[in-house]
């Protein structure tokens, strides 16, 4: 079963939509209770959707969650998104227990993404294939910025004296470098700060 795009029931919904600590427009306050237990066998059969996740370690607790994002109450619930973080701890078969956070995306009854940090390990699905290392983040957000300014990959390539196969690496999701953060940051009309906190290059380098 595919981690995003799974349908949720409305117990998981109900579950994940519960947030005593937060008031917000449309809820009761306080809300009525729902029931949490129902959280723990979702995020194991998540998890367990991962080819490497050891089962022999399980969610056993989880807090009601706190909202990133609300989503537009007042839209059709078939298209406004939530994304909510919930608490809780992770257990072994030997008895050893860890801190653990869900992230959990959605929309209406769709699950979009998931991402858990367990400990101190931040762990979510795979986008490239066994075997491969995942493509920086970046890529995606270069792709989207560039499609929105109209700047074709050729233009872009001419721009910043980098080879179109360069580009193509990038927007791919390589990893960039000072310089070509710094470079194409000035096409894309942007700070050379911000384009760094977004390739990672966030570290008050000079280099």
């Amino acid at each position: 079963m595919e981690t995003a795009d799974r349908a949720l029931t409305a117990d998981v919904i109900a579950a994940l939509r519960y947030w005593p600590g937060v008031i917000w427009g449309g809820q009761k306050n306080p809300p009525d209770p729902v029931d949490m237990t129902v959280l723990p066998p979702f995020f194991n059969e998540v998890l367990h959707n991962l080819p490497w996740w050891n089962r022999d370690w399980k969610v056993d607790r989880v807090q009601p969650g706190r909202p990133a994002e609300t989503g537009d109450h007042r839209s059709d619930p078939a298209v406004r998104f939530t994304e909510v973080s919930i608490p809780g701890t992770v257990a072994s078969g030997h008895g050893e227990s860890l801190p653990f956070v869900a992230k959990v995306g959605f929309t209406g009854d769709r699950l979009i993404r998931f991402q858990a940090k367990i400990g101190d390990v931040v762990i979510g699905p795979a986008v490239a294939p066994a075997g491969r290392s995942e493509p920086h983040p970046f890529g995606r957000v270069l792709s989207g910025l560039m499609d929105l300014r109209g700047i074709p990959v050729r233009e872009m390539a001419r721009a910043v004296r980098l080879s179109m196969s360069t580009i193509h690496m990038l927007r791919r999701g390589h990893n960039p470098n000072l310089l070509q953060a710094r470079l194409i940051a000035g096409v894309l009309d942007m700070s050379e700060a911000d384009v760094r906190v977004i390739a990672g290059l966030d570290d008050g380098s000079t280099q």
